[in-house]
């Protein structure tokens, strides 16, 4: 049983949402939506969003907390949004936004260019970049894509990484 799907999403005060083949969630930082899952039926009650398993096949309880974690998602996004830190680390390694472009400077011999995608801004103080954003999942994979272009190294530990993220440690090479 799953114990995600059963719990309620609130709707708070200013935010809209519309059920139907499409759920559409318009709060004051923005809009999102997504596909309704067949398996899965939502309705809307005293201001809460409810969720419920059209059957109990796997398919349907998969979705059905998926369906829940979705919707809140949209509601926490569009009232308060989405936030994530990445940290450089490195001798010479920086980054720079001007717009939606950002160029980061890490030890390749030329700049890796990356740009924003639309929805998500960018900030950098000293060697941590801070992306918002009220789309959860654009701003995890936009996160992704820009540790992937130098992700940290186990010996030094240099390269991109998540601020909450641990480099394990290896030990380099014995004097000998």
């Amino acid at each position: 049983m799953s114990r995600i799907g059963n719990n309620p999403v609130t709707v708070p005060k200013g935010v809209d949402v519309t059920l139907g083949h499409v759920i559409a969630v318009k709060g004051p930082k923005g809009q999102l939506e997504t596909k309704s899952n067949p398996f899965v039926n939502v309705s809307e009650s005293e201001g809460k969003i409810v969720f419920e398993r059209a059957h109990n096949s796997r398919t349907a309880r998969a979705a059905h907390g998926l369906m829940r974690a979705l919707v809140a998602n949209m509601v926490h996004g569009v009232t308060t949004g989405f936030e994530r830190k990445l940290e450089i680390n490195g001798v010479g390694y920086r980054a720079e936004v001007a717009g939606q472009k950002m160029t980061l400077q890490l030890g390749y011999s030329h700049p890796v260019i990356y740009d924003l995608p639309a929805g998500v801004t960018a900030t950098v103080e000293k060697n941590i970049i801070i992306l918002t954003g009220i789309d959860k999942q654009l701003l995890g994979s936009c996160a992704a894509k820009i540790r992937s272009f130098r992700p940290p190294e186990p010996y030094k530990g240099k390269g991109v990484k998540y601020l909450e993220e641990r480099i394990l440690r290896k030990a380099g090479k014995a004097a000998g």
